[in-house]
């Protein structure tokens, strides 16, 4: 655990990737939707999709944690299984870190009406249907997905070459379109939505904590033979 901790540690030596970048970018984002807000015409509550922007920086920001600093653990003689452990956590930190942010941003919205423009930049009603804990569970454990999904990514690349992470990333769109076309066939559709529907998002944020621990696993025995 030491050591994992140390890769942690490790990986913030450089905060402008793990922390200021994304805040950087929420930042930007969420000035550019106060202006939009201002400038749209209307009284009721308006709802921007701005908010995403840091939230898919992580996809990016797991292939970095990768390129960035996975030759230099292994001059350091850092073991394949400490690096990964120690990214995760580190990873783990700065999507908490956004949760928080954003459900203090909900927060202030609903005692600001919106900051005075009715307009939604962190607040929205959907995922605060179960609370604000739950909300900031939610926007973590999607931002901690992208990760480790940009992380996989990086792992197959490093292991199999340009031409390997193609034919990966090819096969996992023929089995997201074998999915959708079962769910057709079956005329699951309806059935699907109104689930989700009934769990919610503790049940939505549960199904991304399985999809985490997959293609988390996944990248774990890719990175065991990656190549630095």
């Amino acid at each position: 655990m030491n050591r994992v901790l140390k890769v942690a540690r490790m990986q913030f030596v450089n905060k402008y990737t793990f922390v200021w970048m994304p805040l950087i970018i929420l930042s930007i984002s969420f000035a550019m939707s106060l202006v939009i807000f201002a400038l749209i015409p209307y009284d009721g509550a308006k709802y921007g999709g701005g908010s995403q922007a840091p939230i898919w920086y992580f996809f990016a920001l797991g292939i970095m944690a990768l390129s960035y600093t996975f030759p230099f653990s292994q001059a350091m003689s850092i073991t394949r299984r400490d690096f990964f452990f120690g990214t995760l956590l580190a990873a783990l930190f700065t999507s908490i870190m956004l949760g928080i942010v954003f459900v203090l941003g909900g927060f202030a919205e609903r005692a600001t009406r919106g900051w005075g423009l009715n307009g939604f930049f962190f607040y929205l009603d959907w995922a605060w249907t179960s609370g604000p804990v739950m909300a900031g569970v939610f926007f973590a454990v999607v931002a901690l997905l992208l990760f480790v999904i940009g992380f996989w990514g990086s792992t197959v690349y490093r292991r199999f070459g340009a031409l390997g992470l193609t034919f990966a990333l090819a096969a996992l769109g023929l089995i997201l379109i074998a999915g959708m076309w079962l769910l057709g066939r079956l005329n699951a559709w309806e059935s699907l939505f109104s689930w989700f529907g009934t769990v919610g998002i503790p049940g939505a944020s549960a199904v991304l904590l399985g999809a985490i621990v997959l293609f988390g696993g996944i990248a774990f025995l890719s990175l065991r033979r990656a190549t630095p």
